[in-house]
């Protein structure tokens, strides 16, 4: 897995653009810019096409929207780079923001310029590779970052307008219902079931701070040795919202399985020296002084419905041949155990109830 998906490849035709003019672009807008452009796409990442950008002297990453026909409100590459500047001197690692280009005739597609930032990337997120001690190590920084995230003021960092105050998970149900219809490639009757459910059950407890929105192992750079994160990545969902199903869509890696997508769920995690989901939670609940998440099953579900809805938008662009990598087919079949996994948390509900 961690070869198929770390690392660079030859830019695929369908994301080619002309060196040539992204040259003349950094030459103007880049500080401190020189040299002659290389460029290469890297291999993960099923959404905004990405970069690793070279000169004799330094590295950077492009992060543009993709070519094509897009749905609407996807692929915000202008609200990735805003929140990354934003955050640029806080406790949540990002990569140095250069510019964004809302110039559609320079590279085809609106697109940002960050730092490359060195270090590991996990896919696997068993670890296999390390140590129990440096699982458990992974595993706490994770848990840090996440939390710091949600204790920032954004009004301090200029975020004010980033999202709409109130009722953000019912817009959330509303705008991935939508997207789901907009890429629906075949009828998924748990899918159905929780468009149906969700919006009718949507807990009280109204929250607002800035969500990542796809909060995973493989969205952030570890430090090439430590248990350090050095930058997050993948800003495309971020806005502001509840921080409790920001978390929860982190979580529901513990209840799905390898197969499902690319869980922990069924895995030894003891023996892993994993902290298994109650641990996990409780770390999040002193770092951020709560007491206790209530409604946890419910998150759960909606994150799952979440992200089968954003597995089926890769499909569609799959099947429209748009999609970003060329892992997308297979990530596109991933919208229905996740939604069966979805209706499973309400079934668990229901049978409380």
């Amino acid at each position: 897995m961690q070869e198929q998906f770390v690392g660079t490849m030859p830019v695929v035709d369908r994301n080619k653009f002309r060196i040539q003019s992204l040259q003349n672009f950094m030459e103007k807008n880049v500080q401190d810019f020189s040299g002659d452009l290389t460029v290469e796409q890297f291999k993960g990442g099923q959404s905004n096409p990405t970069y690793r950008i070279s000169t004799d002297k330094k590295k950077y990453v492009l992060r543009r929207k993709p070519p094509g026909k897009l749905l609407p409100s996807a692929h915000a590459v202008d609200r990735e780079f805003k929140v990354i500047s934003a955050l640029q001197n806080t406790e949540v690692p990002v990569p140095k923001s250069y510019c964004l280009c809302e110039d559609e005739s320079v590279i085809g597609t609106m697109f940002y310029i960050m730092e490359y930032v060195e270090g590991r990337v996990f896919w696997d997120q068993t670890l296999p590779l390390l140590s129990s001690h440096e699982r458990k190590s992974i595993y706490k920084e994770l848990n840090r970052v996440i939390a710091e995230l949600h204790r920032i003021d954004y009004k301090e960092i200029g975020l004010e307008s980033f999202g709409k105050p109130g009722n953000y998970i019912g817009r959330q149900i509303s705008r991935w219902s939508k997207q789901y219809r907009a890429s629906e490639t075949e009828r998924i009757e748990a899918m159905e079931n929780l468009m149906e459910w969700l919006p009718d059950n949507i807990p009280k407890d109204e929250e607002f701070g800035i969500v990542h929105g796809d909060y995973r192992l493989d969205n952030v750079i570890f430090h090439p040795t430590k248990a350090q994160i050095m930058a997050v990545l993948d800003w495309e969902l971020s806005t502001l919202g509840h921080p409790l199903a920001d978390f929860a869509y982190h979580c529901m890696y513990w209840r799905l399985t390898r197969q499902q997508f690319r869980g922990i769920g069924g895995e030894d995690l003891k023996k892993l020296g994993i902290p298994d989901e109650t641990e996990y939670v409780r770390m999040y609940c002193t770092k951020t002084d709560r007491k206790e998440i209530l409604n946890w099953d419910f998150y759960a579900a909606y994150n799952m419905f979440r992200l089968g809805a954003i597995c089926q938008g890769i499909m569609g662009r799959f099947k429209d041949g748009t999609a970003a990598s060329k892992h997308a087919e297979e990530q596109g079949k991933k919208a229905r155990p996740l939604a069966e996994a979805g209706w499973i948390q309400v079934e668990k509900i229901l049978k409380k109830s």
